[in-house]
């Protein structure tokens, strides 16, 4: 800077105090939109190249974008002369702030983790038939798989008296139960009343006695 200023006249040091920095905040954004197009692409291409699943993309993009922002917002308040020693205290009370709020909605974040990890592992897809067993003594729900998204896997239910029933099942029961998986439409259940246990059997009545011989 000292350099520079030697051959600027003297009425123009002080709007090089100004520029500079201007310049270098604006060569920061540049690039951190060059990065957030540049990854954004490579995970497009990953997306169609692996046969990711679209709900898979949407998350990871939004994560990547917040923490380039968050990455181009740090570079620039220390450009503007924010201190590391504030920006560090800042990033700490922000980080004990988030852990604070991770754990709070743990319960919704482990179904979108759980999402995730339908996805990629793929125990069951769309169209597929799926029951989740919660006990030996009950059956479990059934149906047909018709959505998956972050929270829930939607099954169109088999058992319904109406037609057109639908069971939304969280994410983390997929991994918390035994899952009865079926390419091909099951078979009905039985109904109970043709299940349950037949009554006590009568006893049978006693035999009439045997009418007496006829004389000759």
């Amino acid at each position: 800077m000292n350099r520079i200023k030697a051959y600027i006249p003297v009425w123009g040091h002080d709007w090089l105090d100004i520029i500079v920095p201007g310049l270098q905040i604006l060569l920061v954004v540049i690039v951190a939109m060059l990065l957030h197009h540049t990854l954004r692409r490579l995970l497009w291409r990953a997306v169609r190249r692996y046969h990711w699943p679209v709900e898979v993309m949407m998350p990871i993009s939004g994560v990547v974008r917040w923490l380039i922002i968050a990455g181009a917002f740090l570079m620039i308040l220390e450009r503007l002369g924010v201190s590391a020693t504030v920006l560090w205290t800042a990033f700490s009370s922000f980080a004990a702030v988030g852990a604070v709020a991770f754990f709070a909605v743990w319960s919704v974040l482990s179904n979108f983790f759980c999402a995730l990890l339908i996805f990629t592992m793929r125990p069951y897809r769309l169209g597929d038939y799926i029951e989740i067993i919660d006990s030996a003594e009950k059956p479990g729900a059934r149906g047909r798989v018709i959505e998956i998204n972050m929270l829930f896997t939607t099954l169109e239910d088999l058992d319904a008296p109406e037609a057109g029933a639908r069971l939304q099942v969280p994410n983390t029961l997929v991994f918390q139960r035994i899952v009865r998986h079926w390419r091909d439409a099951p078979h009905p259940r039985v109904p109970a009343s043709y299940t349950s246990a037949p009554s006590e059997a009568q006893p049978m009545p006693a035999a009439a006695p045997l009418a007496p011989p006829m004389p000759d």
